[in-house]
């Protein structure tokens, strides 16, 4: 049996988002431990409604530790899951090695038996520490090769979320969006996508009105990098490069391509150094390569 934490001056809270006060101490927290600003969220439709938090806090606000779960549906091999995940887990320095991490993992994983979810997912540069609690790693590959001969005339716009006009339109194709692949994929999770055009400035956003889509991508010379696409039907590779106007000579996907009508080559990815790891479903393996888009990190 684990030793109780010590908790000595601590107080702790559970969904304690409603509470101004306590989101910054979060904040302050994720930005002191990470370098990462999620703050911008309550601008964007705030944190996801699912959310639920578990924090020690000190008596000045401080949060000296937390950990926190959502609701996250996925697709896996063609099924849809009802998964969470765990995010914004940390411990400042000066409450470390006093077990409060051990006590918000066994409290949140706790409160995800309670709800039901048949798995929970996590991002973690120390896949050992979670280990122990049944999860394991599931590989993660990119796919690159040439890029197809564009498709269509130009037609593209560029979003800004903080735009609510733009926000708008991100918040409905969001939830109307089709799964970017059956092997592995978000099936919602819209904050997740909000909050990470925050986080990396060389993502754009576009949208593309003939093809009803939101296009999260990048150019690195004459590589096009795709990271995500927001559409009721996922257009393909070549109408996406002509709905942009750009004509790259190389593609990464980083998804499954099964929808694009373009193959590429999966190669092993660890974007940051991080592992994706799952726990539930009995071990199953992912029945092709694929990966998580990076606008759904969290």
């Amino acid at each position: 049996m684990s030793a109780a934490p010590d908790t000595t001056g601590l107080t702790f809270r559970q969904d304690y988002f409603a509470d101004r006060t306590a989101w910054r101490a979060l904040v302050s927290l994720l930005h002191d431990t990470f370098g990462i600003d999620i703050g911008p969220l309550m601008e964007l439709g705030g944190p996801d409604p699912s959310s639920m938090p578990f924090g020690w806090f000190a008596e000045d606000g401080t949060l000296a530790a937390n950990l926190s779960a959502f609701a996250m549906p996925i697709v896996v091999n063609g099924r849809r899951i009802s998964a969470a995940a765990l995010q914004s887990g940390a411990v400042r320095p000066p409450w470390r090695g006093r077990g409060l991490y051990r006590d918000v993992t066994n409290k949140a994983l706790d409160w995800c038996s309670y709800q039901g979810f048949e798995a929970i997912v996590l991002y973690t540069d120390k896949p050992a520490l979670y280990e122990p609690y049944g999860f394991r790693t599931l590989p993660m590959h990119s796919f690159e090769g040439d890029a197809p001969k564009p498709d269509g005339a130009p037609d593209a716009r560029t979003l800004d979320p903080r735009v609510a006009a733009d926000l708008a339109l991100l918040q409905d194709l969001l939830a109307r969006r089709e799964a970017v692949s059956d092997t592995l994929a978000v099936t919602g999770s819209p904050a997740m996508f909000l909050i990470n055009t925050q986080l990396d400035p060389n993502v754009q956003l576009t949208f593309i009105e003939k093809l009803d889509a939101v296009i999260a991508w990048k150019l690195d010379g004459e590589r096009f990098i795709l990271l995500d696409v927001l559409a009721p039907s996922i257009p393909s590779l070549a109408a996406i490069l002509g709905g942009l106007g750009i004509k790259p000579s190389r593609a990464e996907i980083l998804f499954n391509p099964e929808k694009l009508g373009w193959n590429g080559a999966p190669l092993p990815s660890s974007l940051h150094g991080t592992h994706f790891m799952i726990r539930g479903l009995d071990g199953p393996e992912l029945q092709a390569p694929a990966m998580l888009s990076p606008m759904a990190d969290f």
